[in-house]
């Protein structure tokens, strides 16, 4: 699989709801995440609003900023206790003034038109990177393995082709 390259630039139709979405976001983060969400929250709205038609023109950007933080969460288990930060869904839903149904519905609708899964290397926290296995994982001659551990040849080569975010040490 290609990682993904990530970009915060957006159309000028989309510019002043992104803005709008990207100041709740942004304090929320501060708030409660890390800078490291922030940014992927933003890179994740930015691509909403590249899309054709942009879902971000219908509904309140509260819901929007709501459904968006919770897909790039459950991606990185925010939900997770043992996670750091961490908190519950329902805290995040109350924090955006969004209902439950609402929340987990504008989530799924993110998480369906980004492509995104739990662990998903694309919308990964760059600081779990290393510690994510699906990052890593490779097809060398039909077999599946870990880039880490592969000859370095192999490892340029991946990472030429984009399946792997660095050569590693």
């Amino acid at each position: 699989m290609a990682h993904r390259t990530h970009s915060e630039n957006v159309p000028a139709a989309m510019r002043d709801i992104y803005t709008q979405i990207v100041g709740l976001t942004d304090t929320f983060s501060s708030e409660y995440l890390t800078p490291e969400y922030a940014q992927l929250i933003r890179y994740a709205t930015a691509a909403l609003c590249r899309k054709r038609p942009s879902p971000l023109l219908k509904g309140k950007a509260n819901t929007w900023a709501c459904g968006i933080t919770h897909a790039i969460g459950f991606v990185n288990f925010l939900f997770d206790r043992s996670q750091e930060p961490s908190m519950s869904a329902t805290d995040l839903y109350a924090a955006f003034g969004v209902g439950k149904s609402t929340g987990g519905a504008k989530s799924k609708i993110v998480r369906d038109l980004l492509d995104m899964y739990q662990l998903d290397p694309n919308w990964c926290l760059p600081s779990k990177l290393d510690e994510n296995s699906r990052a890593w994982m490779i097809t060398v001659n039909g077999f599946i393995l870990d880039a880490r551990s592969a000859p370095r040849n192999i490892q340029e080569a991946a990472y030429a082709k984009g399946l792997i975010p660095y050569i590693p040490e």
